[in-house]
């Protein structure tokens, strides 16, 4: 399966450590703004965190998740939930557009596509954490370690898997 090609697999993998290690900075730091990106070969945690505090939080992310805790895996903010909001929101909204040529026909039908819009963004709700924990990011951890954290500049660090 597409999923569990080395380097896909990988950075789901890397996607749900960064997750878990931002669940775990806010409980550390609940009034911080926190943010991640996962690559194959790590993610970055940009945050205003001491690097001593983020390697604790990251070990500590990784041992939850391989103790079983994959709801650390999915995160409310994590961008498979704006997409997922704005790809079916917008394809819901255009439903009711499509094949109008009149400028006028369009106008009129324009509310009919808020609806449908508001209507996509309610249905997208669930599916955004469904495709975080069965696309985008995988909780079993495999034989993931940490290698090492870099602090890249002040409110950036570059966490490298293997």
């Amino acid at each position: 399966m597409i999923l569990d090609f080395p380097p896909i697999l990988a950075t789901r993998r890397n996607h749900a450590l960064e997750h878990a290690t931002l669940h775990v900075l806010e409980g550390m730091y609940p009034d911080r703004h926190l943010a991640g990106h996962s690559n194959p070969t790590g993610f970055f945690i940009f945050a205003n965190v001491p690097t001593a505090e983020l390697t604790s939080a990251i070990s500590q992310a990784l041992t939850r998740l391989r103790s079983g805790e994959r709801n650390l895996a999915i995160h409310a903010g994590c961008g498979t939930n704006l997409a997922t909001s704005l790809i079916v929101a917008g394809s819901m909204a255009f439903l009711p557009l499509r094949g109008r040529k009149s400028t006028l026909w369009r106008f009129l039908l324009l509310p009919v596509a808020v609806a449908f819009g508001i209507a996509g963004y309610a249905l997208s709700q669930p599916l955004g954490p469904w495709l975080q924990a069965w696309v985008t990011t995988e909780a079993e951890m495999g034989d993931l370690r940490l290698m090492n954290v870099i602090p890249v500049r002040q409110g950036v660090h570059r966490i490298v898997t293997q």
